[in-house]
């Protein structure tokens, strides 16, 4: 989708604060509400805008500690990777699963409350899944920041 100069003033918006009002995003990008509206509903629509979410500080739920695990599959097929991906997906622990190049075939985020809760994780639900070769843990001792807005 191209996405013109109105549109990216809208999504820098709503990637700020998802939550505000139409009419204050119209007159922000010099638009009435109605078009205004109707240009958020086609980026909506083509998928740019894929959700809206609340962020929430962990530390406030009692998730204290940050965990990058590199995770390296026992073989490289496609069902190997299906397996994994899918019971990983399960795992509310784990906030982020990617493919990468290189010696490991994942990288995952996990938030737990606890060193020892993460020790518990990773023995009981992450190293219970039948396709993994090896885990090797990065623990996060500081997070300086964490970005969510994309440049536009």
């Amino acid at each position: 989708m191209n996405l013109d100069k109105k549109d990216q003033q809208l999504l820098t918006l709503l990637q700020n604060n998802a939550r505000t009002a139409v009419s204050e995003l119209a007159t922000a990008v010099s638009l009435s509400d109605t078009p205004c509206l109707r240009r958020i509903k086609k980026l909506e629509a083509s998928k740019v805008i894929c959700g809206y979410h609340t962020a929430i500080n962990p530390r406030s739920l009692g998730l204290n500690v940050l965990v990058y695990a590199f995770v390296r599959l026992s073989q490289n097929s496609v069902s190997a990777a299906n397996i994994f991906e899918e019971q990983v997906e399960k795992l509310n622990h784990v906030l982020e699963c990617s493919v990468i190049s290189g010696s490991y075939d994942y990288l995952l985020k996990i938030i737990a409350t606890d060193l020892e809760s993460y020790e518990s994780f990773v023995k009981h639900k992450l190293g219970s899944i039948n396709c993994i070769a090896n885990i090797e843990s990065t623990v996060v001792l500081k997070q300086t920041f964490s970005k969510k807005q994309l440049p536009l």
